[in-house]
């Protein structure tokens, strides 16, 4: 799900609340953050800070952390690729292609000893 990057805090504060069965008053109260607030931080009204969201999350005995996102996009836009690779394989004209002819593995064995080596 692709958040915008002014939402990501509403939406982080959403997440943190689900997950601990919170009400935003509850939550509100053990942060020490007016309801109000918080409801315009979940809404994007507001912009909460670092410490502010890891004051929530740790309200709602959970942990913050940061990590790399690139992983996460990376592998979305793979899949995306990926899935407009199969879509054009599969809107190609079908045509039946002959079998591969090899030489005989025999014959190949015959000709590499018959070829003259460099410098020899």
């Amino acid at each position: 799900m692709f958040v915008s990057n002014d939402r990501i805090a509403g939406e982080l504060i959403r997440q943190i609340r689900g997950r601990s069965g919170l009400s935003q008053a509850e939550l509100a109260r053990r942060t020490g953050i007016q309801s109000s607030v918080l409801s315009a931080y979940e809404h994007g009204r507001r912009q909460p800070s670092a410490a502010a969201l890891a004051r929530i999350a740790r309200a709602a005995e959970l942990e913050l952390t940061v990590a790399p996102l690139s992983n996460q996009i990376d592998l979305e836009r793979s899949g995306t690729v990926l899935k407009a690779v199969l879509d054009l394989a599969d809107a190609m004209p079908k045509r039946r292609r002959g079998e591969l002819a090899y030489p005989p593995l025999m014959r190949l064995g015959r000709l590499s000893r018959e070829q003259p080596r460099a410098g020899g």
